[in-house]
């Protein structure tokens, strides 16, 4: 069912301004929350934050109108009903308002009118709640750092840390040092007094760190005094200055920032006072996570990196970001974003090896996820060590869809990649000709990339190093846009990358450099895209429509002519004998976040006399029959296909059809469908004999295409044969299951058969 934004929703980003002016009462910028007993985070006590204070509202006049108008404010698509008389109990402070009056048509409750603020004769037995649908609206994206601030944390703009030891500064990226904030855009120092681990933690959280460890102050407190000592030293005067220094941090530890922390920048008596009498800067040693540390740091315990594999992150265009999936019952599954929130999107990131989250994503804003939704209304308190630690409900129990699948961003270290690679000649930002940044005789060089072995893989590490997102294409002729001058000379070639590292230095490459083409216009170039396609297939489908069928060789002139057929045709009596094919359906949809297109344009389609269309992709999709050990025993020739639009959701129009040399692809959230009986749709098994297999369909298996995520794009099922029929049965995406629950089911599979 497709969703059409509400006609109010436009006005909901006019928050920011101020109010009409024919409306004196108007509240101005505000912001609310329900709260309760237990309350489900669409329902309860409706409170207003005024003046950095949350108060109630009273329900006289209170109705459907008032409370539409709220929960549209608060990320739900409408109101169901309100409560009167306390019903989620009595809350505490002032009572911001009353005789709320909205037409209903209103995007937030500053444009309805009231008494005033304050202006009350009601107690707190009067206190309004509301029960909104539980479902957001898609306006409604993102839990961020900066939404959830007040005036005072808009002004800490960032931390880092100044490294201090010889052996830190050296050190990429820096983990130890001492604490610098910026404040209203100066840095400041912290003073350590009052200083704790909970504060540690959570600079570390911002710093992309997972964790933190104790310093030792003693040592570090010498250094101080010796440089206090130094008469050449400036730190004697610049420590008298009380904008030098912020006064007093205090945190819980479970913050996704230090602005939401309690910070005092002066002390009480301001210029009277000194803000650090007697001590000296904060020092932090943070620890980081797996990706982020030297090769010869010892390796992670096998149980802590257990846990960190029973949750993951996918479809993300930057490290550190993506959906959220767990591994329940050997299976993996999505969580439900009721309830999501910071704290329990920084848990997930720190069970990662990343820092604190910087942002909680709803609304399967970073694509939506397959298989069953494991987790709802998430509630961790912020120390958890892992997700499975928190209390949460199981999916299915609150109507969750997909389309309601969370997403996390989290904070991760500044390695300083992203300064070693550029583009340059490029029309627009995000393309252009790649020139790198390598060490050449010690001394740090600029130059270009050879283009051979040049894929979308190596692009796609390239676009996410320069943090552009996604590689759309992979360039090896560049002729058409100039490099930079001092960046002529080739520096790095034969570049192979797995697809995970962070950077092209990272990827394995030639010793001393070899590009048989010599450069000129055979250099590596990309363009970016901050999103992607993402093709997945119907595994049900393929089960359910799976059957043999003994096809006459006279009828199999057009898929002989395309290699749809084992070679042994080759060498049969045409047109007498027929083929045994195992036959099926696939159903692809694109579930990514834009439209999947072929490689190259119209003029580059190839005309297929026999089919009567234009093929846009020469390999599309494998079709193979594996042994249990995975040798391949038969194998389909599907070797090139016609993109279009088969069906869409209601309310989303088909925008791609093959007929009339029309445009082809597959639009986001459509989906194409290859039926059964049609030609090359099939594997050829007359040479098989009977037993047990793995039947496997990989699509764009070339990675011909760039999608945001790979791994979804094969499914496997289990396959007997006993010469006569074929069943398939166990059909599953191929990254549903971990690496060893593939090997259980196998396992499983012969202990069966050796039964039968």
């Amino acid at each position: 069912m497709a969703w059409s934004p509400p006609a109010t929703f436009s006005l909901f980003l006019l928050l920011l301004g101020q109010p009409p002016p024919s409306r004196p009462q108007s509240l101005g910028t505000t912001k609310l929350r329900l709260v309760g007993p237990e309350s489900k985070p669409e329902e309860g006590r409706l409170e207003v934050l005024h003046q950095g204070q949350w108060g109630t509202v009273c329900d006289d006049s209170f109705a459907l109108q008032e409370a539409t108008v709220a929960c549209r404010q608060l990320g739900f698509e409408a109101a169901l009903t309100w409560a009167h008389s306390a019903k989620y109990g009595q809350g505490e402070g002032p009572i911001w308002l009353d005789n709320v009056r909205c037409v209903g048509t209103e995007s937030s409750l500053d444009q309805c009118g009231s008494n005033g603020w304050g202006v009350s004769d009601c107690s707190h037995s009067e206190d309004v709640g509301v029960i909104c649908h539980p479902r957001r609206h898609r306006g409604y994206l993102s839990e961020t750092v900066s939404n959830a601030l007040g005036p005072q944390g808009r002004r800490l703009e960032e931390v880092r840390l100044k490294p201090i030891l010889a052996s830190a500064k050296q050190h990429s990226p820096v983990t130890e040092g001492a604490v610098e904030v910026k404040y209203e855009g100066h840095w400041r120092q912290v003073c350590d007094q009052g200083w704790t681990m909970n504060n540690s933690r959570v600079v570390c959280g911002m710093l992309g760190f997972p964790s933190e460890v104790p310093v030792d102050s003693h040592y570090y407190r010498k250094v101080w005094d010796l440089k206090m000592r130094d008469p050449k030293s400036r730190l004697k005067s610049l420590t008298n200055k009380n904008s030098f220094w912020i006064h007093q941090v205090t945190c819980l530890g479970t913050e996704p920032h230090m602005a939401n922390c309690q910070v005092q920048v002066a002390p009480v008596r301001g210029k009277l006072q000194p803000a650090c009498p007697g001590g000296m800067h904060a020092v932090v040693s943070c620890v980081a996570g797996p990706r982020f540390r030297p090769p010869k740091t010892k390796p992670q315990r096998k149980g802590s990196r257990a846990e960190e594999l029973r949750v993951r992150l996918r479809s993300g265009a930057q490290v550190g970001e993506g959906r959220v999936e767990v591994l329940v019952n050997r299976q993996w599954g999505t969580v439900c974003d009721h309830r999501w929130n910071l704290i329990s999107a920084s848990v997930v990131c720190r069970q990662l090896g990343f820092g604190s989250a910087r942002e909680a994503l709803f609304g399967a804003r970073l694509g939506q996820g397959l298989g069953p939704i494991h987790l709802s209304e998430v509630r961790c308190r912020g120390y958890e060590r892992t997700l499975s630690d928190c209390p949460a409900l199981e999916g299915s129990q609150n109507g969750c869809q997909h389309e309601n699948d969370a997403a996390v961003r989290c904070n991760v270290p500044n390695m300083g990649f992203q300064n070693q690679v550029r583009l340059a000649g490029g029309r627009i930002p995000e393309e252009g000709l790649l020139e790198v940044q390598v060490e050449v005789n010690g001394v740090p060089r600029w130059g270009s990339v050879c283009s051979e072995n040049w894929g979308l893989t190596e692009a796609m590490v390239a676009c996410r190093q320069l943090g552009l997102g996604f590689a759309i294409h992979a360039h090896k002729e560049t002729w058409y846009w100039s490099g930079m001058p001092r960046a002529q000379e080739v520096v790095m070639s034969g570049v192979r990358c797995s697809g995970t590292e962070l950077a092209l230095q990272q990827c394995q490459r030639h010793g001393p450099v070899h590009c048989s083409h010599g450069g000129g216009r055979f250099l590596a170039g990309v363009s970016c895209m901050d999103s992607a396609p993402d093709l997945v297939m119907n595994a049900q489908l393929v089960q359910e429509t799976a059957y043999l069928e003994d096809r006459p060789l006279s009828q199999l002139y057009c898929a002989h002519e395309e290699n749809c057929l084992s070679k042994s045709a080759d060498h049969m009596d045409w047109p007498y004998g027929y083929r045994r094919l195992l036959r099926f359906s696939t159903q692809i949809y694109n579930l990514g976040r834009t439209d999947f297109r072929p490689k190259t344009g119209r003029e580059s389609w190839v005309w297929h006399q026999c089919h009567r269309h234009y093929h846009s992709i020469e390999v599309f999709t494998h079709y193979d029959l594996l042994t249990l050990n995975g040798s391949k025993v038969a194998e389909g020739h599907k070797a090139s296909f016609c993109l279009e639009d088969t069906n869409c959701p209601t309310g989303l129009q088909r925008r791609y059809a093959c007929a009339n040399f029309g445009e082809q692809g597959v639009t986001v959230g459509c989906w194409d469908t290859y039926r059964h009986d049609i030609d090359c749709q099939w594997v050829d098994i007359t040479d098989v004999g009977p037993g047990n297999y793995i039947f496997q369909v990989i699509v764009n298996p070339h990675y011909e295409v760039a999608e945001s995520d790979f791994s979804n794009n094969m499914i496997q099922c289990r396959c007997k044969y006993d010469g006569h029929r074929v069943w398939l049965h166990n059909c599953h995406t191929g990254n549903s299951y971990p690496a060893n629950a593939e090997l259980s089911l196998e396992q499983e599979q012969r202990l069966r058969n050796n039964l039968i």
